[in-house]
């Protein structure tokens, strides 16, 4: 195998719709020839110039075809369910997560739905774009509620879903973990394998996805999934939208099954328009927005720069190597 480049030996594309990844690169006087791409077809057009690529959203398989200089990518997020790890394996091309890059920003995006849903912020807004001062409510069952003694149930405890475990338990939250692994972790009550997640399901008023895409993990919170939830439970996705089956979410929330849902994710990304989901009163969106944060670009390149010198300098291991 050849020995690794120096940095400005390399071409890095840096492909983003939104993020300044490459402004961000060349603040730290990278030397490396860069460019940067905002859509899919620009990738594709320009895929072939690059030795390294920085990438997540537009990334297509297909790419492997036009990139024959590619040997390494440095994903922008922490999921890497998009990328086929076997061709890349076979292809020599490294891959390592950005998992990590946001975890702060997604948790924090996560309590705050779980917030908003509780203290009924989505009804306000609603009442605000019409100018309607709504009165005190007698029903104690319709009125916005504390977190303090409720039992949210966290689906997935990589980081992520531990840093959330801990703001839930400084609200005075019981905390249910649920990942293959056994064990104990700080500010968990109690952690059960996957094959117990009906059962915690049956305790939660909130259940919180921040697992990763896997065969696994792909439609897990189905009809059935639903069904064994409260009626007053809240779902909270921040994951990945086929984690859900939307449809029946859709349905459960149409008829009350459970309270309402807090969804950042879905399955076809933009939502169309003519998914019921913008329309149902009890389902907050936000666009896939869980992980933006301000010290995005800093966090991916420190990652991207990290791995860098470890190829250089010939180690074999990655931070946060995938393959």
């Amino acid at each position: 195998m050849q020995p690794w480049p120096k940095q400005n030996a390399l071409t890095i594309g840096f492909g983003h719709a939104a993020y300044q990844l490459r402004d961000e690169y060349l603040a730290r006087r990278g030397p490396a020839t860069s460019f940067e791409v905002r859509t899919v077809d620009e990738l594709k057009a320009r895929a072939h110039e690059a030795d390294v690529l920085v990438v997540s959203g537009l990334w297509r398989n297909e790419m492997l075809d036009l990139a024959g200089k590619l040997r390494f990518i440095q994903s922008v997020s922490a999921g890497t369910d998009q990328f086929d790890k076997q061709r890349l394996a076979g292809a020599g091309i490294r891959l390592a997560s950005g998992q990590g890059c946001n975890e702060r920003a997604v948790a924090e995006h996560a309590m705050s739905l779980i917030l908003a849903l509780a203290r009924q912020l989505h009804f306000a807004r609603d009442n605000q774009a019409k100018a309607f001062w709504r009165p005190m409510i007698g029903d104690r069952a319709r009125r916005e509620d504390e977190l303090g003694g409720k039992t949210l149930v966290v689906v997935g405890l990589g980081r992520i879903g531990l840093r959330l475990a801990g703001l839930a338990a400084a609200f005075g939250m019981r905390v249910i973990g649920v990942r293959r692994r056994g064990g104990s972790e700080p500010g968990i009550d109690r952690i059960v394998p996957p094959g117990e997640i009906a059962t915690v399901l049956a305790a939660a008023d909130i259940v919180a996805l921040t697992c990763p895409l896997t065969p696994e993990t792909e439609g897990l919170i189905g009809a059935a999934a639903l069904s064994a939830m409260k009626p007053s439970a809240f779902l909270i996705n921040v994951a990945r939208g086929r984690v859900v089956d939307e449809a029946a979410l859709i349905e459960a929330l149409t008829a009350g099954r459970i309270a309402g849902a807090g969804i950042d994710c879905v399955h076809e990304e933009p939502l169309p328009a003519d998914s019921p989901l913008w329309r149902l009163p009890n389902a907050l969106v936000t666009p896939h927005s869980a992980g933006e944060t301000r010290a995005y670009e800093g966090n991916v390149i420190d990652m991207l720069l990290d791995n860098l010198g470890r190829l250089e300098r010939g180690e074999t291991q990655l931070f946060n190597q995938v393959v």
